[in-house]
Formats: structure tokens, sequence, C-alpha cells
């Protein structure tokens, strides 16, 4: 695939997302469509499915792990301690919270990337930080962790390293099978954010 398609590839969907997003006066946009695109290239949003499990199961206070797909779909299953945003309501004002702030890595996951690549490109054109998107969705993590395939006898020594810790992780995080996972991930309650001040306006006039 050449560079041109490549480009091209990005440019369309990025486009559209942004297209799509609803015009607001309240939270201006930071990052002009440019700016975000050099940003999707780079592809500095993902975090790898073996991040996301390491820090699982190191229980890592500041991974907040945030499922956009629709509620029916979280009910059936999500990853441990996932909360539900949905794509659709992730503009909503009770959601600002969440997104906007500093404390939590926020990780964005749906069954593939695009949904979440759609919810990162939208709170990053707000100018919002710490939200990240887990490479490859639901799906790749299946693949990856719950089920994770033995390297070939000829395979170098730091992909059979990643295949125990793939084996280790499935094993601590319910192994195997995502349905029987989800009996032992009850929906979690959205956490307590504690809001950002907001900036006084400075008084004007003689």
């Amino acid at each position: 695939m050449n560079m041109r398609l490549k480009l091209a590839m990005a440019i369309i969907p990025l486009g559209i997302i942004i297209a799509a997003v609803p015009e607001n006066t309240t939270r201006p946009y930071k990052l002009t469509a440019p700016q975000l695109l050099d940003e999707v290239k780079e592809g500095i949003q993902f975090v790898s499915t073996d991040e996301v499990a390491d820090m699982l199961i190191q229980k890592d206070p500041s991974l907040q792990l945030i499922d956009v797909r629709d509620k029916d779909s979280y009910d059936k299953f999500h990853l441990p301690g996932a909360i539900n945003i949905p794509l659709a309501d992730l503009l909503s004002v009770e959601n600002e919270d969440y997104l906007n702030q500093d404390v939590k890595m926020n990780v964005f996951y749906s069954n593939g990337t695009t949904s979440s690549n759609e919810a990162w490109m939208i709170t990053r054109q707000l100018g919002y930080i710490n939200n990240y998107v887990m490479q490859g969705g639901l799906n790749h993590y299946a693949e990856t962790i719950m089920n994770p395939s033995a390297p070939a006898s000829t395979s170098p020594d730091d992909e059979f390293a990643r295949y125990d810790f793939r084996k280790g992780a499935s094993a601590a995080l319910g192994g195997g099978n995502l349905n029987a996972a989800a009996e032992d991930a009850p929906s979690a309650p959205k956490p307590t954010i504690k809001k950002r001040a907001k900036k006084k306006r400075v008084a004007g006039g003689c």
C-alpha cells in the first residue's frame, strides 16, 4: 500500500468524524484538523492489549477503562472495572468530568478500533488529555490475552516471553472465554471525579 493511499485512508474517516461532531460554543475546539491528523498518523493514542492486561493485573489505580459500545453490549461483557460511556453520549455534559481530567489514564475500547478511535479524536480535538485507545479492541484482546497462540518453535526469545506473559494474564483475568470472564466483571459504577476548578474571569471596566 503506497503512502498516498495510506494518507487518504486516514484523512477520509477523520473528515467524516470531525464533520459529525456537533457545533458547540461552550467547549471550543483546541486542535485544527491538520494538527489532529498529525497525531493520528503518529499513532500516539494507542495502548496495547498487553499494557492494558498488565495494568489490570497490577490493579493500577490510574487506569480507567471506558467502554464506548452501547449499553446492551456492555452488559453482556466488559473488561474489569470498565465504565460505559456510549459513543453517542460522549459529548453529554454529565460525562465531561470523566473525559476532561488529568488524574486518570482513560483507555477507550470497543469491539474493534474504529469507535474507540472516534471517541479519542473527538476528545482530543476538544483539547482533552489522558485519553487513549486500546489497539485492536476487544477482538484483539480476546485473541492476544484471553486465548494467546503459542509461537513457532523457531520464534525469537522475546516472542516466548510475550506468550508466557499472556498465558499468565489469561489465567489471572479469567482466561479462555469472554462469556465466562463476563460473570466476574459486574457493571462498574462511575467513579467520583473531582471537578476541575473553573478559572475566575477578570473583572473589566474602568
